[in-house]
């Protein structure tokens, strides 16, 4: 397996994922026991809060040394100000992470369905106050955002778009920086999430994806892909599924 590809799950915390982790594994163990199976992980509950110092470097103790830790922006700075004012909250935000040190991977600017054509000057000023040695990534929620304006603006920053499969947001192909970042996320009227099994087969649709991620590497770009528990209902099995497909063909 290329060392460009790095596929794991949209968050680590759920005791029903028993196959993963063995009955009596304790809560506080369930990273290091995850990054036994995969190489990376998208941080959820950044999006609630900033961690603690002390949080994000026992991430960095507790897992092997290849590991990528990627995350999201605090929606108080995508959401609540949608970028306005948000300076001091960001470099808080980005300090924490940095204590990821090699193991940090992109960051997420997710944004609301609010956040439309006529904010673009908003991330347009933003963008260039990140710092270019960390890696950035943005999603939008807005159809009208998927656009050349857009496109170009991310470019001209090195920033990613995030390529995505949920209902409400067509999937584009776009990619504007060195890396591709996938997010597969599913829907969640659809199935449970909790059951711990796969609830929804997507032997078809996961093989379409890795398809995708065939081409992407084939181009010499580093793919992230991360599954949430609303696509199939159980991510390490898409994961896995996602790995095998990729490996290279013996002849």
């Amino acid at each position: 397996m290329t060392a460009n590809i790095h596929i794991g799950t949209m968050g680590w915390s759920y005791q029903f994922w028993t196959e993963l982790y063995p009955k009596g594994t304790l809560p506080e163990s369930f990273l290091a026991e995850y990054s036994k199976h995969f190489d990376t992980v998208e941080v959820d509950n950044t999006f609630y809060r900033i961690p603690s110092k002390d949080t994000v470097e026992k991430w960095r103790e507790h897992t092997p040394t290849d590991f990528l830790f990627s995350a999201k922006f605090p929606k108080r700075i995508t959401h609540d100000k949608m970028l306005r004012d948000s300076g001091e909250v960001t470099s808080v935000f980005l300090e924490r992470m940095s204590l990821l040190r090699d193991k940090l991977g992109p960051l997420l600017l997710q944004f609301p369905y609010a956040f439309k054509l006529e904010h673009l000057d908003l991330l347009k000023d933003f963008l260039p106050t990140l710092p270019r040695s960390q890696r950035f990534v943005v999603e939008v929620r807005n159809k009208k955002l998927l656009c050349d304006e857009l496109y170009s603006l991310l470019k001209a920053n090195g920033v990613g778009f995030a390529i995505v499969q949920q209902p409400f947001m067509p999937t584009t192909e776009m990619v504007t920086s060195d890396f591709a970042y996938i997010r597969i996320e599913g829907d969640r009227r659809k199935l449970n999430g909790t059951l711990g099994k796969a609830e929804l087969d997507k032997t078809d649709d996961i093989k379409k994806w890795a398809e995708k991620i065939q081409t992407l590497l084939d181009q010499s770009k580093e793919v992230f892909v991360y599954f949430s528990k609303f696509y199939s209902g159980y991510p390490p099995g898409d994961v896995r599924q996602t790995l095998e497909l990729l490996q290279p063909k013996s002849n």
